[in-house]
């Protein structure tokens, strides 16, 4: 690599949850400040339902600005969880974002990626035209299609906002490369890096006489993922413990000569997952589950239940689900405050509830990192190292569920939220940066 990079490109983690920009300083790469002096940006947009649109389209605020924006009050609709739009026939669709205003979901992507982009150029001091994105080893799991399809969309979406040349590399393998920065000797390092939408393995075969390569395939020995993770914690959390309050799983009243049924669960499942939620609201649903109230043995599951959907505090709920998530994996018991929806209901989320409703998804990426192992005809003892990156890795119990089945391997924990952009980085800088004179 040349003395100095050249600067017109970068490197995008878009995550589901949070999202970072790495960009050429000099000899080396650097990460983006994206909101002050922080170098990560939640993945979200608010659309506000009052102002005037501009050349961008409708007036909104990015990362955490949207949501204080939605925290605050303020009239209009918070989108996170844009990643798990790809690859669904959602991506060509449009959504009301309120004020009578409609956006296609494509659009809100691309507005999002050319927000990064700006970003980066303000601190580059230049025009960017080169991107490397991460991506999933799966967006959508076992069927190659979709899969091939949320690719091209995303890239679709880079080059709607100026990029000429997009490459891709997949986020595990990004992060190997910045463990690699600290390997003194080659090793067989296993990265689980598990998010807010997928949980992808990469076995990487690492090392200092290595690192320089810009052909890193014979290193990548193998690499797996589900698509699992933390907005699916959050979505089985609020189930489980909070909706629970509002009539999922509950029975309805008991009739002559028939057993008593359990109340038809769509509406949870959908109040559970962020980019369903607000088609809860629509005026006909609402109607179709206001007259539903005798199904109901517990009036007041049903009264709680509407007062959400006519109030619009679906992703309030959400919101506290994914808090009691946070709080769990610290260690302890989550309190949960419901008392928006009726004075003075609260209730309590233990770690033991908490292990029972992620247990099968705890299984299934664990399985998923045996699995990448196997691939590569290796076993469990020849991992020499596991390295957890991803937001979703701080859980506890997941952790140790992924590291028991390594027994001898050195755990090492990387920056949860930034490992995969400074990896992605490194890549952009091999790959832009060889032929810089």
């Amino acid at each position: 690599m040349a003395s100095r990079l050249p600067g017109d490109f970068c490197a995008i983690d878009f995550g589901t949850s949070n999202s970072a920009v790495a960009i050429p300083r000099g000899e080396r790469m650097g990460l983006v400040p994206l909101e002050g002096e922080h170098s990560t940006m939640p993945t979200a947009v608010f659309y506000f339902s009052e102002g005037r649109h501009d050349a961008d389209g409708p007036p909104r605020a990015f990362g955490r600005a949207a949501l204080k924006a939605y925290v605050e009050g303020s009239d209009g609709r918070l989108m996170r969880s844009m990643k798990s739009i790809l690859g669904s026939s959602l991506i060509d669709q449009a959504t009301d974002v309120g004020g009578g205003r409609g956006v296609k979901y494509f659009d809100m992507l691309a507005g999002y990626l050319k927000r990064l982009k700006r970003q980066a150029e303000a601190a580059s001091g230049q025009g960017l035209q080169r991107v490397v994105l991460g991506r999933p080893v799966y967006f959508v799991d076992g069927e190659p299609a979709r899969d091939a399809a949320a690719q091209a969309s995303l890239e679709a979406a880079a080059r709607a906002v100026g990029f000429a040349e997009v490459q891709f590399q997949f986020e595990p393998i990004a992060a190997a490369f910045d463990y690699e920065q600290q390997a003194e000797r080659e090793e067989r390092v296993l990265v689980a890096d598990i998010g807010g939408g997928t949980s992808d393995f990469s076995l990487v075969r690492v090392g200092p006489q290595r690192r320089a390569r810009l052909d890193r395939r014979e290193d990548i020995l193998a690499n797996h993922g589900v698509h699992i993770a933390g907005t699916d914690f959050d979505r089985h959390i609020e189930l489980a413990g909070i909706l629970r309050e509002f009539g999922y799983r509950a029975l309805g009243p008991e009739r002559p000569g028939q057993p008593a049924r359990e109340v038809p669960s769509g509406i949870y499942f959908d109040l559970a997952t962020w980019h369903l939620i607000n088609t809860c609201y629509s005026p006909q649903r609402i109607a179709e589950l206001r007259a539903m109230r005798g199904f109901y043995a517990d009036l007041r599951q049903h009264q709680r239940l509407m007062t959400v959907l006519e109030e619009r505090l679906g992703h309030e709920l959400a919101g506290r689900a994914e808090q009691a998530k946070i709080a769990v994996a610290q260690g302890g018991d989550a309190e949960v405050d419901l008392g928006l929806i009726e004075s003075g209901l609260a209730l309590t989320i233990t770690e033991a509830q908490a292990l029972e409703a992620l247990q099968g998804d705890v299984e299934r990426i664990a399985a998923a990192g045996r699995e990448t192992v196997a691939q590569a005809g290796l076993r469990p003892d020849d991992v020499d190292a596991l390295y957890f990156t991803g937001g979703s890795t701080g859980l506890r119990l997941l952790a140790q569920r992924i590291a028991a089945d390594y027994p001898s391997a050195r755990q090492v924990t990387g920056d949860r939220f930034a490992s995969v952009a400074t990896g992605l980085g490194l890549h952009a800088a091999r790959l832009f940066g060889a032929t810089a004179g």
